[in-house]
């Protein structure tokens, strides 16, 4: 074995990597005494179906409502003003079976226009209300 005396007077080329190995152990020791705390579970009621309830054989055909970037809206592709929209959902509101509202948003869609026609099919008494990405047609 042959070691080194290091007689030449220059600097020593060796790292002491003692240090790094503590503060790595102290790192990891504070990791995973963290890591179990930082998970937290959330509690949540999710309806159960009811084996009870058989599905309408003929359920009516869904309405597509597309709210556009600029906030247009569109009734299964006709464009309406927000007052026709609260009527035609007042009338869908009273049919039996209801049909399912499903709403469109355009990615740029300000989160107000969307707001809005949710408020007003709640109040209208719509109670089948689903998202669609504006891709799917």
């Amino acid at each position: 074995m042959a070691f080194s005396s290091n007689s030449g007077g220059g600097p020593m080329a060796d790292i002491n990597v003692t240090p790094l190995v503590d503060v790595m152990l102290v790192l990891l020791i504070i990791f995973m005494i963290t890591a179990p705390l930082m998970t937290h579970r959330v509690t949540i009621d999710l309806p159960q179906p009811n084996p009870n309830v058989t599905p309408p054989k003929n359920p009516p055909e869904p309405i597509r409502l597309r709210v556009s970037a600029d906030g247009m809206l569109y009734w299964n592709g006709q464009a309406i003003t927000t007052v026709e929209l609260q009527a035609q959902l007042a009338v869908s509101a009273q049919r039996s079976p209801q049909p399912e509202l499903q709403v469109q948003a355009a990615d740029n869609t300000q989160y107000q226009d969307v707001a809005l026609v949710l408020s007003d099919a709640k109040s209208a008494g719509m109670t089948k209300i689903g998202f669609l990405n504006i891709d799917q047609q």
